[in-house]
């Protein structure tokens, strides 16, 4: 086998949970719809982590001994929740990581250049002036990406507007590429 505890030993092990105390002091077993959830999450897991050592489904389906379309479905609620992922980044965090990045480097560039004007130091004042020139550079770079970024912003919001579709992150890649 390539997996040490079967899918079933452990759901059976789960369902046998202790007791869990409610704020009345009632004792309640855990409901099914929960045991279910939880075995769902850890039988996805499972795939995500197996798949991702190159086991084939039919592989996965063996090791968790569970039949190939429970895996097939797993694998594509796993890649449906990717995209999303992404488009989440896209969306939300990368924006703002991108602007601290240009407000950073604008704070350290103006310390090396009060740095390099204080100092009579010529080693001290070579390195300030080195580091003003590297962030120059990267905020250089960062602006000139700032087109890259913005396509795939507006590409994800056009995609999440119209229909959804299976291309994934090389979809998104290769539409920002031919939009260039």
């Amino acid at each position: 086998m390539f997996f040490s505890i079967r899918f079933s030993d452990w759901l059976m092990t789960y369902r046998t949970f202790p007791f869990s105390q409610t704020k009345r002091g009632e004792v309640q077993r855990m409901s099914i719809q929960m045991q279910r959830k939880k075995a769902m999450e850890w039988r996805r897991n499972q795939v995500l982590e197996l798949s991702s050592k190159g086991l084939t489904q039919s592989d996965i389906a063996r090791t968790l001994q569970v039949n190939v379309s429970t895996i097939c479905r797993d694998i594509y609620f796993l890649t449906q929740q990717s995209k999303e992922n992404i488009r989440k980044y896209i969306d939300e965090r990368l924006p703002a990581e991108y602007e601290r990045c240009l407000v950073g480097l604008t704070s350290i560039l103006k310390e090396a250049w009060i740095t390099a004007s204080k100092t009579e130091d010529k080693r001290e004042k070579l390195q300030a002036l080195s580091l003003a020139k590297e962030c120059y550079s990267m905020k250089l770079e960062l602006l000139t990406n700032a087109t890259v970024v913005d396509d795939a912003i507006r590409f994800v919001n056009e995609r999440t507007t119209t229909k959804k579709d299976s291309t994934g992150l090389f979809g998104v890649i290769a539409a920002i590429a031919v939009r260039r």
